[in-house]
């Protein structure tokens, strides 16, 4: 397995992974929220009117709140959109909360995926669902919110106190719509004497519990025992159900696959479960894209130290060999550790990701093009296939991408400006 260690070389002629200076303010604005005191994007979406939406947890005076944002294919609020051209809430009153994914459904209704925060201490994944002008969709939930609560409070999870900026934390978010509506979310369960599972729920179109999965409603994802997270899961074209995270002290690397109805597919990899660490380091999954020729490929990071990783995998979850041997692939942008937390595969092999470098000052976003063997696009990013873009005076982190019908790429984040303002930027694809 290879260490890829970046270094700049001269510039091409190519402008992909450059600034998009057409793009709101030289290509990147600061997303507004009414009345807030802090945000942090932590998803992004397009609309089919090429308009973006914003999800993110922000400050106000009442504590963390979800929040809905829009923009405009130019970068500018979308003021037709709730309050000024976001929204800010609660999945339950009386609680704080907090968005981290956002989804487009082909109706145009907007699904926001977040926590709500029980306590100081536990989290509940929740859902909200918003029409086209930013208002709460009655069909959906209590008042267009939905808080998953299982049996056994199996859906509760553990809160994050303070962690260095960039660093991922227990609280994780994700969600997948299938082709007929039904909304697949994730969870991570903390039992006592620090036991933990990952946990792979399904809900109907309203937002109640679909009881046709795995007769429950929900699977409980664990490997051999061994304490499980979930940070990731996909839906592959042919309806199966992919998760991705981390086992094991230290951690491990996993994917799992699942049926649509919730039993295990013991096709993939063994028994269902593939897991793999790297170069002996620790492995954690935050991201699973799949190809066309159903190949699937994962991005997270190493532990100790923290690059960048990358794993190409067949469709029956056995290491391609063709790409970097089989092994995971890391790369090293900085000095102090990166990441990649997001990632999209594009039609032709080739796939986008996003990141941030860590380390207070050092922290900026990164973006990447990767060729269908895994290896950098040197057509991207003035010939080394990546991009580092210092956004403000002080750290940032990019923790979500969307690509654009014309090829350009979104990418959603946060910068320090005295408190976290949330900022999406735009690079020439």
């Amino acid at each position: 397995m290879s260490i890829q260690t970046a270094f700049a070389l001269p510039a091409t002629l190519s402008d992909a992974g450059k600034l998009d200076t057409t793009f709101a303010s030289s290509g990147k604005t600061q997303v507004y929220f009414a009345g807030s005191l802090s945000s942090m994007a932590n998803g992004v979406a397009i609309d089919s009117r090429g308009r973006l939406l914003v999800a993110a947890k922000v400050g106000t005076p009442g504590g963390s709140r979800f929040g809905l944002a829009r923009l405009l294919e130019d970068g500018s609020a979308d003021l037709a959109f709730g309050n000024q051209g976001s929204v800010i809430g609660q999945f339950q009153h009386g609680f704080e909360a907090m968005a981290g994914k956002v989804h487009v459904l082909p109706d145009g209704h907007i699904l926001v995926a977040g926590l709500h925060y029980e306590n100081a201490h536990r989290t509940l994944p929740a859902l909200a669902l918003f029409d086209q002008q930013g208002r709460p969709a009655q069909c959906f939930g209590d008042n267009g919110r939905c808080v998953v609560r299982l049996p056994g409070d199996l859906s509760q999870g553990v809160r994050d106190t303070w962690l260095p900026p960039g660093v991922p934390g227990a609280e994780a978010c994700d969600v997948c719509v299938q082709e007929d509506g039904r909304i697949l979310l994730q969870a991570n369960h903390h039992f006592e004497l620090s036991d933990h599972v990952g946990m792979l729920i399904r809900l109907n179109t309203d937002g109640s519990l679909d009881n046709t999965f795995n007769g429950r409603g929900f699977v409980i994802v664990r490997h051999l025992l061994m304490n499980t997270w979930l940070s990731s899961l996909m839906v592959q074209r042919d309806g199966r159900i992919l998760v991705g995270g981390s086992i094991n002290f230290p951690e491990e690397g996993l994917l799992a696959r699942y049926h649509i109805d919730g039993r295990l597919d013991d096709c993939f990899a063994v028994d269902g479960f593939m897991t793999f660490k790297a170069r002996g380091y620790s492995a954690q999954v935050s991201q699973i894209v799949q190809h066309e020729n159903g190949d699937v490929q994962c991005f997270g990071s190493s532990r100790d130290p923290m690059h960048c990783l990358a794993l190409k995998v067949h469709s029956n979850g056995r290491p391609d060999i063709h790409c970097n041997g089989g092994q995971a692939r890391l790369l090293e942008i900085g000095h102090s550790g990166c990441q990649w937390t997001d990632a999209k595969a594009l039609p032709d092999g080739s796939v986008v990701t996003v990141g941030a470098t860590i380390g207070g000052v050092e922290a900026d976003f990164i973006l990447a093009r990767h060729l269908p063997n895994g290896k950098l696009d040197r057509n991207f990013g003035n010939g080394i296939g990546w991009v580092r873009t210092r956004l403000g005076r002080s750290l940032d982190t990019a923790t979500s991408v969307a690509m654009q019908a014309d090829g350009n790429i979104v990418v959603g984040g946060y910068s320090l400006d005295g408190n976290y303002r949330a900022v999406i930027a735009r690079y020439l694809g």
